[in-house]
């Protein structure tokens, strides 16, 4: 299995991470069937986190769960997927926006710790480290919004995104742009500026979008 999982991670997480890189990578290409008995015996496993790893690739719409059929790898074209970024980096910036108004004390706190907690991934190339900060630091500006409904939109929707979030990491110093443009967003915050911090948030977010293409060797146009 992958060395870029989180210690202390359940099997079926573990066997969810590697099914999701290998499917959002090409390594499991569009329309392949994934056998249970092949997964249990590639993961030395029992079907109870086989199955509940392939219900949330599910859920993330990678696979489609067939009666009698299996799991099938669903096609998703690179169109597809920089249109979800697009919607995505709208998202993110409507809630840096209203987070930069809201924020409380407590909230700033801890998005700093979060963010400066995450330095040491980012320099050491941690993939697993920085996926799990990363997700972190969105999560916690999402919650800075105090609007619950927003929070449920931007959440389901990262959760669509959530294997390519992590695959655009693989792309070469992504670790460490992504937490310069982190740090960029703070900043912004800080001065109280939310059409600027807005700005940089669909910035990073196009960044995160280019960097998934090159890595997946999609055609890129500066």
């Amino acid at each position: 299995m992958t060395s870029d999982i989180p210690e202390g991670s359940s099997l079926a997480e573990r066997i969810r991470i590697t099914l999701t890189d290998d499917i959002s990578t090409g390594i499991i290409p569009p329309g392949m069937v994934l056998d249970e008995a092949a997964l249990l015996a590639r993961f030395d496993a029992s079907r109870t986190p086989v199955r509940e790893a392939l219900r949330h690739l599910e859920a993330a719409g990678l696979i489609e769960i067939r009666p009698r059929r299996g799991a099938i790898v669903l096609p998703l074209t690179p169109d597809r997927l920089m249109e979800m970024f697009e919607v995505t980096a709208e998202i993110e910036a409507l809630c840096v926006r209203l987070a930069t108004h809201r924020i409380t004390g407590l909230e700033r706190a801890q998005l700093i710790e979060l963010h400066e907690n995450s330095h040491d991934a980012a320099v050491r190339g941690d993939l697993a480290s920085y996926d799990e900060a990363n997700l972190a630091f969105h999560d916690a500006l999402y919650r800075a919004t105090h609007n619950a409904f927003l929070v449920d939109q931007a959440t389901a929707l990262k959760a669509r995104l959530l294997p390519f979030r992590r695959t655009q990491l693989r792309y070469p110093e992504r670790l460490r742009t992504s937490f310069e443009e982190h740090a960029a967003i703070l900043r912004a915050m800080a001065r109280g500026e939310p059409e600027e911090a807005a700005r940089v948030m669909r910035e990073h977010m196009v960044n995160a979008a280019t960097a998934l293409a090159r890595y997946l060797k999609f055609d890129v146009i500066d």
